[in-house]
């Protein structure tokens, strides 16, 4: 018996061939008839690209719902190719719970990581008036509130919604407000983050939205900026697509966009930490 897009039965994915049981008729994967592992390396492979293009497509025109839309705005040189979901979905897939589980052992490997990368964090140089772009759901905007006066920018105000309750439960404030992480800067600040957006930058507009990132900082500013690795255990992801560039490469991009003391390391399989100062 074969299925068709849009089915719940399990399906051969059209990529790497492994059978896959969607977890609804109506979720990404079964729109695009591909297992999470090959959904979550789409921005590194066209033909998977392609096929995440069809399931967003498929879910819109399936009408209102909880499906997931494409994020942010076709920017000239390639589309945004980003997936925003609903702020509890993306929670499911930091915690690892429901259909984002991956087994024990990569798991456990996934919360040392993503404990690792909060460290780095938390050691970054934040202080003054901090710019979080693309915020999503707040995961780390209760840290970034704890440094200084923070301003918590996402495109979707449900995002928003959701980040608003984490500050709240501890006793954190923050400024939220419903800002597309491309729009120019309005002032200059003490630093600027930036969790997971990278990845859903086309490569040939990344070096103009480091400048951007640039843009926003005061000479001596600091820039710290956390992406998704393209490892397979990573799944679906729905904060953003794994990043399509190594550590040498992101590091000379960040140099030439007017960065000094660029630093980019990976925390092993599933993040890349980059950081630099405004020259």
């Amino acid at each position: 018996m074969t299925s068709s897009p849009g089915d719940s039965r399990p399906f051969a994915c059209l990529w790497c061939g492994q059978t896959w049981q969607p977890r609804t008729a109506d979720s990404l994967e079964a729109h695009a008839r591909l297992c999470p592992g090959c959904l979550g390396r789409a921005g590194e492979n066209p033909f998977l690209r392609h096929r995440l293009r069809v399931a967003l497509e498929a879910r819109a025109a399936a009408g209102p719902g909880p499906a997931w839309r494409a994020a942010g705005s076709p920017l000239p040189g390639g589309p945004v190719v980003s997936v925003a979901a609903p702020p509890a979905e993306v929670d499911d897939w930091y915690l690892r719970r429901g259909a984002h589980a991956r087994g024990a052992v990569h798991d456990i490997a996934w919360q040392m990581e993503l404990d690792a990368a909060t460290t780095w964090l938390d050691g970054c140089p934040l202080h003054g008036e901090i710019v979080e772009l693309a915020a999503g759901t707040g995961w780390w905007s209760a840290l970034l509130a704890t440094k200084g006066e923070l301003h918590a920018y996402d495109e979707a105000g449900s995002n928003l919604d959701r980040a608003r309750e984490r500050l709240t439960a501890h006793r954190l404030r923050a400024h939220l407000h419903v800002r597309e992480p491309w729009a120019p800067p309005d002032r200059v600040v003490d630093a600027v983050v930036v969790p997971l957006f990278l990845g859903s930058v086309p490569s040939g507009r990344r070096a103009d939205f480091l400048v951007l990132l640039r843009a926003w900082l005061r000479p001596g500013g600091f820039a710290a900026l956390i992406s998704v690795l393209g490892d397979p255990a990573v799944g679906v992801i729905p904060a953003a697509p794994p990043l399509a560039a190594g550590a040498g490469e992101l590091a000379a991009e960040l140099a030439a966009a007017g960065f000094a003391s660029v630093e980019v390391r990976a925390t092993g399989r599933f993040f890349l930490l980059a950081s630099g100062t405004a020259a």
